[in-house]
């Protein structure tokens, strides 16, 4: 509950007609109003808690403002998770999806609340950072990521995510379409970045479930066991697609301890500490555990940086054209700076 504020001033919403929604649509355990706080983390669909006396949930819901058409699509998350979650523990029990949008002028779903610890830039207090632990919980990451990809996506009633080979080839497109669409005046074009993605993509390794945005942030763990996972979250990008692109895009995440100054100043999760293994060790982890080469890795790295600096843009975008005042987002645009260099860097050493 450590990152659990107040809510925003710009994100409130009409907490009476949420009530009033849940009753009718036959929730229990629902006394009085509840209390309602708003979760730090993310930027980009808001998350908050309602706490009833005898209940506790969590709300999601798109942002205000311009969005890109295929994002925020809550009832498109709410279905993924209500689909894996027979076949994947990890996912949290949903409750209910309201797609009528005179309640709060959007889609948006509640699920239930998971007890326990989000590592955050920093490991919640009391959780042990023993270096070994780290390197478990780190280890930990990895096999749960093979896991979903080894989950049987048409069995789970995912094929219909499936838009069938060319997956890779889609990303390259779609995101290099997205990044220019979210440019403005104060970032680099990527237009090197995007042909050299373009040149080199290799053909689809497979498609499976993915999760598309895999973080250690993402993760709530028990807080006496760190390493038992007791919740994967924010599944809005889940689709059926290629599973390095998804390692790829995890990893663009992964802050190391000898990054330099510029790699940590947006990092996000405790990746950095003693014990943790690095990006190369990670790759060659998943490797042996879902029996894929990995040959090809710079490809996907650099996809991954590239498709973070775009995530980056594209909501800085929101902030630059007023649609959002949040000021966590005021420099967002030099993350797409540096993530911009990375890509570079790693391009020259493939060669």
């Amino acid at each position: 509950m450590s990152d659990a504020r107040p809510v925003r001033a710009e994100d409130a919403f009409d907490l009476g007609a949420v009530d009033a929604w849940l009753r009718a649509a036959g929730v229990s355990g629902l006394d009085g109003l509840p209390q309602v706080r708003q979760f730090a983390g993310g930027a980009s669909n808001l998350t908050y808690l309602l706490r009833y006396p005898a209940r506790e949930l969590i709300l999601r819901r798109p942002p205000t403002g311009t969005k890109a058409a295929s994002a925020h699509d809550m009832a498109r998350e709410h279905r993924i998770q209500a689909a894996l979650r027979p076949v994947f523990p990890y996912v949290p029990e949903m409750v209910a999806l309201c797609t009528d949008h005179a309640v709060l002028g959007a889609d948006f779903y509640v699920m239930e609340r998971v007890e326990g610890v989000v590592p955050r830039a920093q490991m919640p207090p009391g959780v042990d950072t023993d270096p070994q632990l780290m390197t478990r919980l780190g280890e930990r990451f990895v096999d749960l990521l093979a896991e979903l990809h080894a989950v049987d996506a048409d069995a789970a009633g995912l094929a219909e995510l499936s838009r069938g080979p060319g997956y890779v080839r889609r990303q390259v497109e779609g995101w290099s379409e997205r990044y220019r669409r979210a440019k403005t005046w104060n970032v680099p074009s990527f237009e090197r970045v995007m042909r050299w993605l373009d040149a080199e993509q290799p053909a689809d390794v497979g498609a499976c479930a993915i999760h598309n945005d895999f973080r250690l942030d993402n993760l709530v763990l028990d807080a006496a066991d760190p390493l038992r996972v007791r919740a994967v979250l924010d599944w809005e990008l889940a689709t059926v697609g290629d599973p390095l692109m998804d390692l790829g895009s995890s990893l663009a995440y992964w802050v190391q301890a000898d990054d330099g100054l510029a790699g940590r100043l947006f990092r996000r999760q405790p990746s950095h500490l003693p014990g943790m293994p690095t990006r190369a060790q990670i790759v060659a982890r998943y490797g042996e555990r879902a029996g894929l080469g990995t040959d090809a890795w710079a490809f996907y790295e650099t996809f991954g940086l590239f498709r973070l600096a775009v995530i980056a843009q594209q909501i800085y975008y929101r902030y630059h054209h007023r649609q959002t005042r949040n000021p966590a987002f005021k420099r967002f645009w030099v993350a797409a700076h540096l993530l911009e260099r990375r890509c570079r860097r790693t391009i020259r050493a493939a060669r």
